[in-house]
């Protein structure tokens, strides 16, 4: 079974979103199955259908929520240091063309929000800045094309 890193913060958001699906998602549905159920002929109940559709999504996410938590290699990002990147880092960047700074935190896969400043441990531009230090200037292939930015500071918070 293959483990994936995630930080502690990451790992929390997957217990509470799984426990939030089994305690309060799971009995809402129940009831509205329930409740659909006593409307009669089930074969032309949309209610019921619908009900059981959302029964079927909301289960599927929980397992898949499980199997997530289970393969989880939760790594505490506070506890982690040095002067090269690596997993965990928050990076801030200089972008060369634009000069437009750009602070980014390497994650694990399932939490990954590029709006939020949070980028995938397997993303181009984490690859790319794997390994090196400040100062060092790094090309990033992206859908995009070529960007070339500059280190200026790496931290672990």
């Amino acid at each position: 079974m293959e483990k994936f890193p995630m930080t502690v913060a990451g790992y929390a958001a997957l217990e509470e979103e799984l426990k939030h699906r089994q305690q309060v998602e799971r009995p809402r549905i129940i009831q509205a199955i329930a409740e659909a159920r006593s409307h009669g002929d089930l074969s032309e109940n949309a209610e019921y259908h619908s009900a059981k559709e959302s029964q079927s999504l909301n289960e599927g996410r929980v397992a898949e929520l499980e199997d997530r938590i289970s393969r989880a290699e939760v790594i505490d990002v506070s506890k982690l240091g040095g002067d090269t990147i690596k997993f965990g880092a928050t990076v801030t960047l200089i972008d060369d063309d634009t000069e437009e700074e750009k602070k980014y935190q390497i994650v694990g896969e399932n939490e990954a929000d590029v709006k939020s400043g949070k980028v995938s441990i397997t993303s181009p531009i984490a690859r790319a800045l794997i390994g090196k230090r400040v100062g060092d200037a790094v090309e990033v292939n992206t859908p995009g094309g070529g960007k070339s930015y500059e280190i200026l500071g790496i931290v672990y918070v």
